[in-house]
Protein backbone atom coordinates (compact mmCIF):
# COMPACT_ATOMS: atom_id res chain seq x y z
CA UNK A 1 0.00 0.00 0.00
CA UNK A 2 0.80 3.65 -0.82
CA UNK A 3 1.58 6.32 1.59
CA UNK A 4 -1.39 8.14 0.05
CA UNK A 5 -3.59 5.08 0.07
CA UNK A 6 -2.75 4.53 3.82
CA UNK A 7 -2.79 8.01 4.99
CA UNK A 8 -6.50 7.94 3.50
CA UNK A 9 -7.64 4.54 4.84
CA UNK A 10 -6.11 5.56 8.15
CA UNK A 11 -8.16 9.10 7.99
CA UNK A 12 -11.49 6.65 6.89
CA UNK A 13 -11.33 4.49 9.83
CA UNK A 14 -10.98 7.30 12.19
CA UNK A 15 -14.07 8.85 10.99
CA UNK A 16 -15.96 6.07 10.90
CA UNK A 17 -14.46 4.85 14.78
CA UNK A 18 -15.27 8.89 15.78
CA UNK A 19 -19.39 8.09 14.66
CA UNK A 20 -19.90 4.86 16.14
CA UNK A 21 -18.58 6.54 19.51
CA UNK A 22 -20.86 9.43 18.66
CA UNK A 23 -24.00 7.07 17.79
CA UNK A 24 -23.46 4.76 21.07
CA UNK A 25 -23.20 8.02 23.28
CA UNK A 26 -26.20 9.55 21.34
CA UNK A 27 -28.33 6.57 22.45
CA UNK A 28 -27.37 6.24 25.45
CA UNK A 29 -28.40 9.39 26.59
CA UNK A 30 -31.26 9.86 24.59
CA UNK A 31 -33.42 6.87 24.17
CA UNK A 32 -35.76 6.58 27.51
CA UNK A 33 -35.17 2.91 27.58
CA UNK A 34 -31.67 2.52 28.07
CA UNK A 35 -32.69 4.38 31.77
CA UNK A 36 -35.70 5.93 32.55
CA UNK A 37 -37.05 4.57 35.79
CA UNK A 38 -40.81 5.41 35.94
CA UNK A 39 -43.41 7.46 33.88
CA UNK A 40 -43.23 10.46 33.32
CA UNK A 41 -40.08 13.04 32.86
CA UNK A 42 -39.22 16.55 32.93
CA UNK A 43 -36.06 18.26 32.00
CA UNK A 44 -34.67 18.59 35.30
CA UNK A 45 -35.38 14.63 35.89
CA UNK A 46 -34.08 13.84 32.42
CA UNK A 47 -30.95 15.91 33.79
CA UNK A 48 -30.55 14.29 36.98
CA UNK A 49 -31.27 10.66 35.66
CA UNK A 50 -28.78 11.30 33.01
CA UNK A 51 -26.67 10.47 35.59
CA UNK A 52 -26.33 6.49 34.47
CA UNK A 53 -25.16 7.28 31.10
CA UNK A 54 -22.85 9.48 32.18
CA UNK A 55 -20.89 7.24 34.67
CA UNK A 56 -20.99 4.63 32.10
CA UNK A 57 -19.10 7.13 30.00
CA UNK A 58 -17.13 7.85 32.29
CA UNK A 59 -15.59 4.42 33.05
CA UNK A 60 -15.54 3.84 29.21
CA UNK A 61 -13.18 6.36 28.22
CA UNK A 62 -11.25 5.70 31.40
CA UNK A 63 -10.49 2.22 30.87
CA UNK A 64 -9.98 2.70 27.26
CA UNK A 65 -7.84 5.99 27.52
CA UNK A 66 -6.04 5.47 30.83
CA UNK A 67 -6.31 2.29 32.67
CA UNK A 68 -6.36 -0.51 29.39
CA UNK A 69 -3.23 1.41 28.03
CA UNK A 70 -1.18 1.97 30.77
CA UNK A 71 -1.80 -1.34 32.72
CA UNK A 72 -3.79 -3.75 31.12
CA UNK A 73 -2.38 -3.80 27.31
CA UNK A 74 1.33 -3.74 29.33
CA UNK A 75 0.35 -6.66 31.23
CA UNK A 76 -0.41 -5.00 34.81
CA UNK A 77 -3.80 -7.45 34.65
CA UNK A 78 -3.81 -7.17 38.63
CA UNK A 79 -3.42 -3.52 39.14
CA UNK A 80 -6.24 -2.79 35.97
CA UNK A 81 -8.69 -5.17 38.16
CA UNK A 82 -7.93 -3.82 41.02
CA UNK A 83 -8.76 0.09 40.32
CA UNK A 84 -11.66 -0.94 38.15
CA UNK A 85 -13.25 -2.99 41.49
CA UNK A 86 -12.78 0.19 43.31
CA UNK A 87 -14.50 2.41 40.83
CA UNK A 88 -16.95 0.48 39.66
CA UNK A 89 -18.07 -0.76 43.15
CA UNK A 90 -17.76 3.31 44.10
CA UNK A 91 -19.97 4.25 41.33
CA UNK A 92 -22.52 2.05 41.56
CA UNK A 93 -23.13 2.59 44.95
CA UNK A 94 -23.32 6.50 44.62
CA UNK A 95 -25.57 5.93 41.56
CA UNK A 96 -27.52 3.76 43.42
CA UNK A 97 -27.93 6.54 45.88
CA UNK A 98 -28.38 9.45 43.50
CA UNK A 99 -31.31 7.76 41.72
CA UNK A 100 -33.25 7.22 44.94
CA UNK A 101 -32.59 10.63 45.18
CA UNK A 102 -33.41 11.72 41.98
CA UNK A 103 -37.06 9.51 42.52
CA UNK A 104 -37.83 11.18 46.10
CA UNK A 105 -37.76 14.43 44.32
CA UNK A 106 -39.63 13.63 40.90
CA UNK A 107 -41.14 10.43 41.85
CA UNK A 108 -42.00 10.26 45.62
CA UNK A 109 -45.17 8.57 45.12
CA UNK A 110 -43.72 5.52 43.14
CA UNK A 111 -40.52 5.46 45.56
CA UNK A 112 -40.16 2.30 47.88
CA UNK A 113 -37.86 2.02 50.87
CA UNK A 114 -35.76 -1.10 50.30
CA UNK A 115 -34.51 -3.30 52.62
CA UNK A 116 -30.36 -3.76 52.76
CA UNK A 117 -31.06 -6.93 50.20
CA UNK A 118 -32.67 -4.90 47.86
CA UNK A 119 -30.53 -2.11 48.09
CA UNK A 120 -27.48 -4.73 47.14
CA UNK A 121 -29.38 -5.90 44.74
CA UNK A 122 -29.71 -2.56 42.68
CA UNK A 123 -26.22 -2.02 43.58
CA UNK A 124 -24.72 -5.04 41.82
CA UNK A 125 -26.96 -4.24 38.77
CA UNK A 126 -25.42 -1.05 38.35
CA UNK A 127 -22.42 -1.88 39.07
CA UNK A 128 -22.62 -4.71 36.60
CA UNK A 129 -23.79 -2.53 34.06
CA UNK A 130 -20.65 -0.27 35.02
CA UNK A 131 -18.31 -3.52 34.65
CA UNK A 132 -19.80 -4.44 30.66
CA UNK A 133 -18.75 -0.64 29.96
CA UNK A 134 -15.40 -1.14 31.57
CA UNK A 135 -14.84 -4.55 30.17
CA UNK A 136 -15.82 -3.23 26.11
CA UNK A 137 -13.74 -0.53 26.51
CA UNK A 138 -10.67 -2.76 27.33
CA UNK A 139 -11.39 -4.67 24.48
CA UNK A 140 -11.70 -1.73 22.27
CA UNK A 141 -8.35 -0.59 23.50
CA UNK A 142 -6.64 -4.01 22.79
CA UNK A 143 -7.93 -3.90 19.47
CA UNK A 144 -6.66 -0.39 18.76
CA UNK A 145 -3.10 -1.16 20.39
CA UNK A 146 -3.53 -4.50 18.01
CA UNK A 147 -4.81 -2.43 14.44
CA UNK A 148 -2.13 -0.08 15.22
CA UNK A 149 0.96 -2.30 15.71
CA UNK A 150 -0.70 -3.46 12.82
CA UNK A 151 0.37 -0.40 10.68
CA UNK A 152 2.87 0.91 12.18
CA UNK A 153 4.35 -2.83 11.08
CA UNK A 154 3.20 -2.39 7.44
CA UNK A 155 4.62 0.85 7.58
CA UNK A 156 8.17 -0.31 8.32
CA UNK A 157 7.38 -3.31 6.02
CA UNK A 158 6.92 -0.22 3.05
CA UNK A 159 9.66 1.86 4.36
CA UNK A 160 12.20 -1.20 3.97
CA UNK A 161 10.57 -1.96 0.68
CA UNK A 162 11.29 1.46 -0.88
CA UNK A 163 14.58 1.06 0.94
CA UNK A 164 15.84 -1.47 -0.89
CA UNK A 165 13.78 -0.91 -4.30
CA UNK A 166 16.04 2.59 -3.95
CA UNK A 167 19.16 0.37 -3.41
CA UNK A 168 18.28 -1.78 -6.21
CA UNK A 169 17.55 1.20 -8.83
CA UNK A 170 21.13 2.77 -7.23
CA UNK A 171 22.57 -0.59 -8.49
CA UNK A 172 21.08 -0.40 -12.10
CA UNK A 173 22.53 3.23 -12.32
CA UNK A 174 26.23 2.39 -11.83
CA UNK A 175 25.95 -0.84 -14.38
CA UNK A 176 23.97 0.83 -16.70
CA UNK A 177 26.30 3.39 -17.08
CA UNK A 178 28.97 1.41 -17.17
CA UNK A 179 27.85 -0.60 -19.97
CA UNK A 180 27.16 2.08 -22.01
CA UNK A 181 30.33 3.46 -21.79
CA UNK A 182 32.19 0.63 -22.58
CA UNK A 183 29.71 0.65 -25.97
CA UNK A 184 30.88 4.36 -26.75
CA UNK A 185 34.56 3.40 -26.09
CA UNK A 186 34.14 0.71 -28.63
CA UNK A 187 32.90 2.69 -31.37
CA UNK A 188 35.56 5.22 -30.92
CA UNK A 189 37.97 2.75 -32.29
CA UNK A 190 36.20 2.72 -35.52
CA UNK A 191 33.72 4.96 -36.34
CA UNK A 192 33.38 8.28 -34.68
CA UNK A 193 30.52 9.90 -36.09
CA UNK A 194 28.30 6.57 -34.30
CA UNK A 195 30.68 7.70 -31.12
CA UNK A 196 29.10 11.10 -31.37
CA UNK A 197 25.79 10.01 -31.89
CA UNK A 198 25.90 7.62 -29.29
CA UNK A 199 27.22 10.22 -27.11
CA UNK A 200 23.97 12.23 -27.84
CA UNK A 201 21.46 9.34 -27.14
CA UNK A 202 23.70 8.75 -24.02
CA UNK A 203 22.79 12.53 -23.16
CA UNK A 204 19.05 11.98 -23.54
CA UNK A 205 18.30 8.99 -21.13
CA UNK A 206 20.89 10.46 -18.90
CA UNK A 207 18.55 13.29 -18.53
CA UNK A 208 15.65 10.74 -17.71
CA UNK A 209 18.16 9.43 -15.09
CA UNK A 210 18.71 12.79 -13.72
CA UNK A 211 15.01 13.60 -13.58
CA UNK A 212 12.88 10.91 -13.69
CA UNK A 213 14.72 8.41 -11.92
CA UNK A 214 14.10 9.13 -8.26
CA UNK A 215 9.99 9.11 -8.83
CA UNK A 216 8.48 5.57 -7.37
CA UNK A 217 6.75 5.81 -11.00
CA UNK A 218 6.62 7.88 -14.12
CA UNK A 219 4.37 7.52 -17.29
CA UNK A 220 4.86 4.92 -19.50
CA UNK A 221 5.51 6.91 -22.60
CA UNK A 222 8.55 8.48 -20.81
CA UNK A 223 10.03 4.86 -20.04
CA UNK A 224 9.51 3.69 -23.57
CA UNK A 225 11.10 6.57 -24.82
CA UNK A 226 14.07 5.90 -22.63
CA UNK A 227 14.42 2.19 -23.89
CA UNK A 228 13.99 3.01 -27.31
CA UNK A 229 16.63 5.22 -27.19
CA UNK A 230 18.90 2.71 -25.81
CA UNK A 231 18.08 0.35 -28.16
CA UNK A 232 19.28 3.03 -30.88
CA UNK A 233 22.43 3.32 -28.60
CA UNK A 234 22.99 -0.25 -29.08
CA UNK A 235 22.45 -0.82 -32.64
CA UNK A 236 25.19 1.53 -33.42
CA UNK A 237 28.09 -1.05 -32.73
CA UNK A 238 25.99 -3.85 -34.53
CA UNK A 239 26.31 -4.75 -37.71
CA UNK A 240 23.55 -4.92 -40.29
CA UNK A 241 23.08 -8.56 -40.29
CA UNK A 242 21.68 -8.32 -36.97
CA UNK A 243 18.04 -8.12 -36.86
CA UNK A 244 16.68 -5.80 -34.08
CA UNK A 245 13.03 -5.02 -33.47
CA UNK A 246 11.43 -2.14 -30.98
CA UNK A 247 7.95 -1.67 -30.87
CA UNK A 248 6.16 0.03 -28.16
CA UNK A 249 2.47 0.37 -28.38
CA UNK A 250 0.58 3.09 -26.12
CA UNK A 251 -2.49 3.26 -25.09
CA UNK A 252 -5.20 5.99 -24.59
CA UNK A 253 -5.14 7.33 -20.80
CA UNK A 254 -2.25 8.38 -18.21
CA UNK A 255 -0.02 5.36 -17.52
CA UNK A 256 2.70 4.72 -14.85
CA UNK A 257 5.13 2.86 -14.34
CA UNK A 258 8.54 1.91 -12.25
CA UNK A 259 10.92 3.25 -13.62
CA UNK A 260 14.02 1.27 -15.68
CA UNK A 261 12.59 -1.70 -14.46
CA UNK A 262 12.93 -3.55 -17.79
CA UNK A 263 16.16 -2.23 -18.82
CA UNK A 264 17.95 -4.58 -17.25
CA UNK A 265 15.81 -7.25 -19.85
CA UNK A 266 16.83 -5.32 -22.44
CA UNK A 267 20.62 -5.33 -21.41
CA UNK A 268 20.41 -9.14 -21.16
CA UNK A 269 19.08 -9.71 -24.97
CA UNK A 270 21.99 -8.05 -25.87
CA UNK A 271 24.26 -9.12 -24.15
CA UNK A 272 22.89 -13.00 -24.78
CA UNK A 273 20.87 -12.43 -27.97
CA UNK A 274 24.03 -11.59 -30.21
CA UNK A 275 26.52 -13.65 -31.94
CA UNK A 276 29.58 -12.74 -33.97
CA UNK A 277 29.66 -15.71 -36.11
CA UNK A 278 25.56 -16.85 -36.78
CA UNK A 279 22.46 -14.76 -37.51
CA UNK A 280 21.14 -12.87 -34.68
CA UNK A 281 18.03 -10.59 -33.98
CA UNK A 282 16.54 -9.19 -31.00
CA UNK A 283 12.53 -8.35 -31.12
CA UNK A 284 10.85 -6.60 -28.28
CA UNK A 285 7.30 -5.82 -28.03
CA UNK A 286 5.67 -3.43 -24.74
CA UNK A 287 2.35 -2.88 -25.00
CA UNK A 288 -0.79 -1.85 -23.00
CA UNK A 289 -4.71 -2.24 -22.59
CA UNK A 290 -4.56 0.48 -19.90
CA UNK A 291 -5.08 -2.38 -17.32
CA UNK A 292 -2.32 -4.52 -17.82
CA UNK A 293 1.79 -4.16 -19.25
CA UNK A 294 3.15 -6.61 -21.60
CA UNK A 295 6.90 -6.72 -21.99
CA UNK A 296 7.72 -9.57 -24.96
CA UNK A 297 11.71 -9.77 -25.27
CA UNK A 298 12.70 -12.89 -28.29
CA UNK A 299 16.22 -13.27 -28.94
CA UNK A 300 18.22 -15.65 -30.38
CA UNK A 301 20.35 -17.48 -27.81
CA UNK A 302 23.95 -17.39 -27.30
CA UNK A 303 24.78 -18.01 -23.67
CA UNK A 304 28.32 -16.51 -22.30
CA UNK A 305 30.82 -19.00 -21.53
CA UNK A 306 32.08 -19.31 -17.96
CA UNK A 307 34.91 -17.85 -18.62
CA UNK A 308 32.54 -14.13 -19.15
CA UNK A 309 31.68 -12.30 -16.42
CA UNK A 310 30.88 -9.35 -17.66
CA UNK A 311 27.54 -7.92 -15.83
CA UNK A 312 29.14 -8.66 -12.62
CA UNK A 313 25.56 -10.60 -11.53
CA UNK A 314 23.50 -7.82 -12.08
CA UNK A 315 20.60 -8.67 -14.52
CA UNK A 316 17.50 -11.30 -14.12
CA UNK A 317 17.83 -12.01 -10.39
CA UNK A 318 17.49 -7.96 -9.64
CA UNK A 319 14.79 -7.72 -12.19
CA UNK A 320 12.47 -10.79 -10.35
CA UNK A 321 13.60 -8.71 -7.27
CA UNK A 322 12.02 -5.26 -8.04
CA UNK A 323 8.77 -6.72 -9.38
CA UNK A 324 8.29 -8.00 -6.26
CA UNK A 325 8.74 -4.99 -4.52
CA UNK A 326 6.92 -2.76 -7.07
CA UNK A 327 4.31 -4.76 -8.19
CA UNK A 328 3.93 -7.38 -5.18
CA UNK A 329 1.22 -10.25 -6.83
CA UNK A 330 0.66 -8.15 -9.88
CA UNK A 331 2.90 -9.74 -12.30
CA UNK A 332 3.66 -12.76 -13.58
CA UNK A 333 7.06 -13.73 -15.56
CA UNK A 334 7.14 -16.50 -17.81
CA UNK A 335 10.69 -17.19 -19.42
CA UNK A 336 13.14 -19.94 -21.22
CA UNK A 337 14.40 -21.37 -24.61
CA UNK A 338 12.42 -22.76 -27.85
CA UNK A 339 13.22 -23.43 -31.28
CA UNK A 340 15.65 -26.34 -29.99
CA UNK A 341 17.71 -23.52 -27.31
CA UNK A 342 17.70 -21.32 -30.18
CA UNK A 343 15.56 -18.58 -28.83
CA UNK A 344 15.10 -17.17 -25.81
CA UNK A 345 12.25 -15.44 -24.59
CA UNK A 346 10.97 -13.31 -21.73
CA UNK A 347 7.19 -12.32 -20.67
CA UNK A 348 6.70 -10.12 -18.26
CA UNK A 349 2.91 -9.19 -17.58
CA UNK A 350 1.95 -6.53 -15.16
CA UNK A 351 -1.39 -5.58 -13.38
CA UNK A 352 -1.73 -1.57 -13.43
Amino acid sequence: MSKEKYNFQFSINKHVAGACHMTLWAYMFLSPMTFWRGTGITLPHYLMISMQPLLLMIVFYTNYLYLAPKYFVSGKHRYDLLINIVLISSLGTFLHYWMDWANDIFMPRMHRDTDTLGTFTYILRDSLNLAVFAAGATALALARRWVTADQRLKELEAARAQAELRNLRNQINPHFLLNTLNNIYALTAFDAAKAQEAIQELSKMMRHILYDYQKPMIPLKEETEFLENYVKLMRLRLPESVEVLFNAQQSAGSIEVAPMILISLIENAFKHGISPTEKSFIHINISTDGHQLVCAIENSNNPKTSSDHSGHGIGLQQVQRRLELAYPNRYTWEQGTKDDNKTYYSIITIQL
